[in-house]
């Protein structure tokens, strides 16, 4: 699998130019960057040719297909952007698909379905397929498929070098590990080719209650305990969101706190289990259904604009339901500055050992935590919210680190991030791939 093409039209832009800042304007709005130059790749040949260029100056290296996971703004050095690289082709017999660099997950599900087969995305349709596999992936079937990265069989990179390599479990152990967890670390992905499951609608939904008429930590408590009854196979998770009073929201949204269970099932009972989450409390809405895998995106009805956010996760070892209703307590919606929680539930195939470099298998639960604001006015929120689980955190997720800048504390336990140092070396001694979540060499 080779997506090498000619690099005879590359584009090549700097400050000033005509469509510098169209080119790079990705999903999120909260960060400035200002490349020296963008090199806007059209081919696995496009991207070697950027990352010699970068080499032979020193220069730092960023990679971006939809901007979903920038790390912060950032000044100078070459970033590639991959939205041209939106090649897909599905092998519907090796139940495979084959993604460029910028391809986006809604293409891969649609490309996919009718075979009957599904990818391992996430919740968003328009996050892209490649970096959000590079991090890990925490799709809505997760519990029953595991991560996305389980299931790659191959990659095309470009590495420090400027050589394309087309990595294997087989070829390049060390290499494959390192890539599938490591994020951006380890040089650029062009293309990559995972497995596929065979599903073709699931049992799917939400279930949300008003905040202000049901005690969230109430909500919280009650689905804890629900988790530990459900089966291996379905995936779940808890939010809590203050919308505001906008007239493009639905009505029953509009300056509502709305605290919901969202689940993705793959089995035929999916109304006996979520039973007892219906006496929870007075349903605002129910979004609960069987629905072709296709639809899988109205689970969650991620924004699909781009925005300003910053944000960050805890993966814990458990979920200690009054610490965690203190934490709803504090960032509720008469607090200062809004935050949307969400904690995923772990586990079942999350579990089990793959070879590649995705930390923290042991956990439980997933907190995410999301705001608004510049870096210190967000971290004033987040940074005491998430003290309050610090008891039970193993670590933070890739996938869910938006604008932590250099901060990498806590992404990798310790044996997982020496390892990848050491790859690092090996691969990028001049750490040219460093505008990313970066692991020194």
């Amino acid at each position: 699998m080779t997506f090498a093409e000619s690099t005879a039209d590359l584009l090549v832009l700097r400050p000033g130019d005509t469509g510098y800042d169209a080119e790079f304007a990705g999903f999120q709005l909260g960060f400035t960057q200002r490349p020296a130059a963008v090199f806007a790749a059209s081919s696995a040949e496009d991207v070697i040719a950027a990352v010699r260029y970068a080499a032979g100056r020193d220069l730092p290296i960023g990679v971006q297909a939809t901007g979903h996971g920038l790390p912060g703004a950032s000044e100078g050095g070459v970033l590639i952007t991959t939205r041209r690289m939106d090649g897909v082709a599905v092998d519907p017999e090796a139940r495979t698909v084959r993604v460029q660099a910028g391809v986006r997950w809604g293409q891969v599900v649609a490309a996919a379905a009718p075979y009957g087969l599904a990818p391992l995305n996430g919740s968003a349709p328009g996050v892209g397929a490649v970096s959000y596999t590079l991090s890990g992936g925490l799709g809505i079937l997760a519990r029953e498929f595991g991560y996305a990265a389980d299931h790659v069989r191959a990659l095309d990179v470009v590495t420090a070098d400027g050589r394309l390599r087309h990595v294997t479990p087989e070829s390049d152990p060390g290499l494959y590990w390192a890539l599938l967890g490591g994020g951006h670390n380890m040089g650029v992905v062009t293309g990559l080719e995972i497995g596929l499951v065979p599903v073709r609608t699931l049992y799917g939904g939400s279930l949300a209650f008003d905040g202000r008429e049901v005690d969230p930590a109430a909500v919280l408590r009650a689905y804890e305990k629900w988790t530990r009854t459900v089966p291996e196979g379905l995936t779940s998770s808890f939010a809590a969101v203050p919308y505001p009073d906008l007239p493009a929201l639905p009505p029953h949204l509009r300056g509502r706190y709305v605290v919901s269970v969202r689940v993705a099932y793959t089995g035929d009972d999916g109304e006996r289990l979520v039973a007892p989450l219906r006496e929870t409390g007075p349903v605002l809405a129910d979004s609960l259904r069987s629905m072709p895998y296709a639809e899988s995106h109205t689970i969650h009805s991620d924004p699909d604009f781009p925005h300003a956010y910053y944000g960050d996760s805890a993966v814990l070892s458990e979920l200690d339901v009054d610490r965690a209703g203190e934490l709803l307590r504090r960032v509720g919606p008469d607090t200062v500055r809004m935050c949307v929680v969400q904690i995923n539930h772990l586990g079942g195939a999350l579990a089990r050992p793959a070879p590649n470099s995705v930390p923290y298998r042991e956990g439980r639960f997933l907190a995410r935590l999301l705001t608004v604001g510049d870096r210190e006015q967000a971290r004033a929120v987040l940074d005491p919210a998430f003290a309050l689980l610090r008891e039970a955190t193993l670590g933070r997720a890739l996938n869910f680190a938006f604008g932590a800048g250099d901060r990498t504390e806590g992404l990798y336990d310790a044996r997982t991030r020496e390892r990848l140092a050491e790859l690092k070396s090996l691969y990028d001694p001049a750490n040219l791939f460093r505008r990313n979540y970066n692991i020194a060499p």
